[in-house]
C-alpha cells in the first residue's frame, strides 16, 4: 500500500481543485470497505472483559484505557456516513451545540448510547443518526464495522460505516446539533493531515489526533475513529 500512501500525501500538497484520486471515488471506496471492514460488530462491545481494539490509549501509553471513567464501559455506536459524490466521496460530520453537558461544541459523528431497545449496534447508530440529523435508515447502505474504539471517558464505541447517496434529506435536532457539514474523504484519509497534539486534562497529559478542516476542529475520539478508518481501509 506504500504507493497509495504516497499518492495521498502528494494530494495533500496539491492545489485546490485537483481531481480526486480514483481511490476516493465512491465505487473504489465501497469495494475497499466491503473487503476490509468487519462484517459483524466487534466482540468487545458485547463482553466488557475483553480488551478494546483501539482507542484514546493508543497515543497514551502508561495510562489506563478508561483513565477518566470509573465503572463499567458505556456502550455506544456511531455512523460514519460516506456520501457518494461522483467527483469524490465525502464524510458527514456534526458539530454539537454549546449548551450540552458532554462534549459541547465538539465535532462528532452522528450516534450515541446503545439502548435496550436497540437489537444491534447498527440499529443504535441508525436510530441515533435519525434522531440527531434526520437521516433515515433507508438512506444508508451499511458496509461494515470498524474496530471497537475505547475513549478515556469510558465509552466503548462501535463505528458503523455506510454509504449515503447525494441529495439526502436532513431534519436537524437543533437542541443537540449546531451544524452538519461534509469533509472530503481524501482529506481525512491523507495521513499528513493526522496531526498529533496534546493537552493536560484532569491532571494527565493526553495525546490525541487533530485534523483541522475549514474552521472545524476535528479531534479526540472523532479523529481517532477517522484514523481507525484509514488504518482499516487505506493503510
Amino acid at each position: 500500500m506504500s504507493g497509495q500512501i504516497a499518492q495521498m500525501d502528494a494530494l495533500a500538497k496539491s492545489k485546490v481543485g485537483s481531481p480526486t484520486p480514483a481511490l476516493f471515488l465512491p465505487d473504489a471506496f465501497r469495494g475497499l470497505a466491503k473487503e476490509r471492514l468487519r462484517r459483524a460488530p466487534p466482540e468487545g462491545d458485547l463482553n466488557a472483559h475483553l480488551p478494546p481494539d483501539v482507542g484514546d490509549h493508543d497515543l497514551n501509553a502508561g495510562l489506563p484505557v478508561d483513565v477518566f471513567h470509573k465503572g463499567p464501559p458505556r456502550r455506544a455506536a456511531v455512523l460514519i456516513p460516506v456520501v457518494a459524490h461522483e467527483d469524490g466521496a465525502t464524510v458527514i460530520l456534526t458539530r454539537r451545540t454549546d449548551h450540552l453537558t458532554a462534549h459541547a461544541g465538539q465535532v462528532a459523528f452522528p450516534g450515541g448510547k446503545i439502548e435496550g431497545i436497540d437489537p444491534t449496534p447498527l440499529a443504535a447508530a441508525l436510530r441515533e443518526t435519525e434522531e440527531e440529523i434526520g437521516l433515515k435508515p433507508d438512506q444508508v447502505e451499511p458496509l461494515g464495522y470498524l474496530d471497537l474504539y475505547q475513549t478515556g471517558t469510558g465509552f466503548r464505541i462501535v463505528p458503523v460505516v455506510g454509504i449515503v447517496e447525494p441529495g439526502y434529506q436532513l431534519d436537524i435536532d437543533d437542541n443537540e446539533v449546531a451544524a452538519v457539514f461534509e469533509v472530503p474523504l481524501v482529506f481525512l484519509m491523507t495521513p499528513t493531515n493526522h496531526e498529533r497534539r496534546s493537552r493536560v486534562f484532569r491532571g494527565h497529559e493526553r495525546h490525541f489526533y487533530a485534523m483541522p478542516y475549514d474552521g472545524n476542529h476535528i479531534w479526540g475520539a472523532t479523529a481517532g475513529i477517522v484514523r481507525n478508518l484509514y488504518n482499516r481501509v487505506y493503510r
